[in-house]
């Protein structure tokens, strides 16, 4: 990779602080035990460093090609995925999702009641659309706190583990009412998991094989898939949660990893493994305007599209969001098709203007910055992803950095 900080229009120096910031407060602390930086600016690649170690236990140091699990960074992609169906034609965003799940058109919404069996419920003032699904806007939740609505989620089995499918698991989410009126609120959930199964459903290939097909080949995404292949197991990066103490536990040995045996659900919302190369080369597709290399992901007008704020009325998330749980801070930060996307700079305390993006459970980050023209990537294996403020931290860096 030819990295040029300054024809990219960065003060080099600046820019290096990255390597000290990372060094001096993660890989020397031992706050994480490696990570991986990439900034690009109008095409070019102005900084790339690996820090530290992809498993500690084995004292394997950090490699540029490093496979990492991205976890919820696997949801813009497959929003991608559902926004190229779109373009040919076979929905619109206001468009009920029941049209592709029909069992979804008896869905309720929860009212009232503390017990799951005599819950009050009535018939949603409008149906959940695919803008709601895209937009985690539709009535979903993850099922994992202990409202009536997520007590009926465990009961009826609704996961993502082994066994299921993402029909069957669409099936069980028949058996669920929504939690609140689609379109009235905001709440990080199982949407994007649903539209893996839209883009199945609708295109009639396997999820996995429509995106290895329409995506990571034509992007060149050679290591980004929902298993590791034996091939590469001494690439795939360990995992570790901080503790209470405040020290690293292993979590994930790659050696003995799910990732590397067969999977029957292949989940759109969190299931892909990729590294820093493939995910620059997503990036720099959405920075394109949909293309990359002659390959034509998106048109450049569903790409501005996606990235625009679909919350109701315009609203950031402060005033719309249920729960606290999400890969993004509130204020001043709308939600499109897919991305999280900072609405002003003053409320969302950020240096970066009109940038969209996402992270995942491993703390792992990206963002696509049409304003500046250019795409961040940080890679990391560190749960509970907001242990530390990467993208807060990392855009002070790279963008006071900026000189032209």
């Amino acid at each position: 990779m030819n990295i040029d900080a300054r024809a990219a229009g960065f003060d080099a120096e600046r820019i290096e602080r990255i390597s000290g910031h990372m060094e001096r407060n993660y890989i020397e602390n031992r706050k994480v035990v490696g990570a991986q930086v990439m900034v690009s600016r109008h095409g070019v690649p102005a900084y790339f460093r690996s820090f530290g170690q992809m498993d500690r236990e084995r004292e394997e140091p950090m490699r540029d090609d490093t496979i990492f699990r991205i976890y919820s960074m696997t949801k813009p992609i497959t929003s991608v995925a559902l926004m190229q169906l779109f373009e040919e034609g076979h929905f619109q965003l206001n468009d009920p999702v029941s049209r592709v799940i029909p069992e979804w058109k008896g869905q309720r919404v929860y009212v009232a009641g503390g017990d799951a069996d005599a819950m009050e419920t009535k018939e949603p003032d409008q149906p959940m659309t695919f803008r709601h699904v895209l937009s985690h806007s539709g009535g979903l939740t993850y099922g994992g706190t202990n409202h009536p609505v997520d007590k009926i989620y465990r009961r009826v089995g609704v996961n993502r583990d082994e066994g299921e499918t993402l029909r069957t698991f669409v099936e069980k989410l028949a058996e669920v009412p929504l939690m609140y009126e689609p379109g009235q609120a905001w709440m990080y959930s199982l949407s994007t998991d649903v539209c893996g199964y839209l883009v199945e459903a609708i295109s009639g290939v396997p999820f996995d094989v429509y995106l290895q097909e329409n995506i990571f080949e034509p992007l060149g995404m050679v290591d980004t898939s929902f298993q590791i292949a034996p091939g590469k197991v001494d690439r795939f990066a360990a995992n570790y949660q901080r503790t209470p103490e405040k020290t690293l536990k292993l979590i994930d040995d790659p050696q003995d990893s799910s990732y590397a045996k067969p999977k029957t659900f292949f989940s759109g919302g969190g299931g892909l493994v990729s590294t820093t190369a493939d995910y620059a080369r997503f990036c720099e597709m959405l920075r394109r305007g949909g293309q990359l290399d002659g390959a034509r992901i998106l048109g450049p007008r569903t790409i501005e599209l996606m990235h625009q704020n679909h919350l109701p009325g315009g609203r950031d998330l402060t005033e719309l969001a249920i729960g606290s749980f999400s890969e993004t801070a509130y204020a001043g930060v709308g939600f499109g098709l897919g991305f999280a996307k900072t609405l002003g700079r003053v409320e969302a305390g950020s240096i970066a203007a009109g940038d969209y993006y996402w992270g995942g459970a491993a703390s792992t980050i990206f963002w696509v910055d049409p304003v500046e023209d250019l795409y961040a990537i940080c890679m990391t294996q560190l749960m509970p992803s907001n242990t530390f403020n990467f993208r807060g931290q990392l855009k002070s860096l790279i963008y006071s950095a900026i000189v032209d």
